[in-house]
């Protein structure tokens, strides 16, 4: 959730939670993120033996490359259509398309089917309305026995006042998201870790609500 020329209206906010509005955004010709891995990613997942992983909400796709070109089998997730059309051409790009995976779907609705992976982990999504409590119940079932779940998120601070009232609602703090998580997971991380973002050319300090926990063998 980046800084807007203007605050958003309620209802400009809302419609920047729903598949449409970030299809419209994909469909331009500039990249809207930077490419480069999430660093709480980088910081928890460097020094683990790859195996399978799962990227929600992965957008265009920098978390994925990273994670394929570290020794994962690496599968993207997004509900953008656009969004993952264009991870899959960066994919193609970095030399990691034989290690990469798309799956269209939204993280709010979000169901393993019998699928499970080595890591999961997601990113700066924020559901309404306190939905990420619910998304980390779900995506707790496709964690395989011994696997980890990485959720990272923007903490509230200061430094989204400019944000509508209800993104800066869909923040948290790392141990609101505990109630998720099922029986058979030891809590690693719960934290908040501070990070300097560069909005419009201006370094912010911000802080990374970052929870890890391993699904007991």
């Amino acid at each position: 959730m980046s800084g807007q020329g203007h605050r958003l209206t309620e209802e400009e906010a809302a419609a920047m939670f729903e598949p449409s509005s970030w299809e419209e955004r994909y469909s331009s010709e500039e990249r809207v993120w930077s490419g480069n891995p999430n660093p709480q990613l980088v910081a928890e997942v460097t020094g683990l033996t790859p195996g399978t992983a799962l990227d929600v909400g992965c957008g265009e796709g920098g978390d994925v490359i990273w994670l394929a070109r570290q020794g994962w089998r690496a599968t993207g997730a997004d509900f953008a259509a656009n969004g993952l059309a264009r991870a899959a051409r960066h994919a193609e790009e970095a030399g990691v398309a034989d290690r990469t995976d798309w799956w269209q779907v939204d993280a709010r609705t979000f169901t393993a089917d019998g699928r499970t992976y080595d890591l999961v982990t997601t990113h700066f999504l924020h559901p309404p309305d306190a939905g990420m409590v619910g998304v980390i119940r779900c995506l707790s079932e496709a964690v395989a026995p011994g696997g980890h779940l990485l959720v990272v998120g923007h903490a509230p601070c200061e430094a989204f006042t400019h944000l509508s009232a209800s993104h800066r609602r869909a923040m948290f703090f790392a141990e609101e998201l505990l109630p998720g998580l099922p029986e058979g997971f030891d809590v690693l991380v719960v934290e908040q870790r501070p990070r300097t973002m560069v909005r419009e050319g201006v370094a912010v300090d911000v802080h990374d609500s970052t929870l890890l926990a391993r699904r007991a063998s």
